[in-house]
């Protein structure tokens, strides 16, 4: 039997959850503006670079953390607006 390594789990994790946040938006669960979605984003995408990175894959080190860093941006602009105009 062969064993599964880290890398791999890392990274399949992460894809599960990036398709996982694409189906939910798809079926009209989740709204690509809501928490869950945005959250989803950033740990899917996250996970995935860090296991491109511990493979070596640059392209796709580059690919999942320009992803990762543009929901960390959208999550906290939807935070700070909350804050300021006590937004739902």
């Amino acid at each position: 039997m062969t064993a599964v390594s880290p890398e791999t789990t890392i990274g399949s994790l992460g894809v599960a959850l990036l398709l996982l946040a694409f189906l939910l938006n798809l079926a009209r669960v989740l709204r690509t503006e809501s928490y869950p979605y945005t959250v989803l984003n950033l740990a899917g995408a996250s996970l995935a670079g860090y296991a491109s990175y511990l493979i070596g894959f640059a392209p796709f080190v580059v690919l999942e953390g320009t992803w990762a860093a543009v929901a960390a941006v959208a999550l906290i602009r939807r935070m700070l607006a909350r804050e300021t105009w006590g937004d739902a």
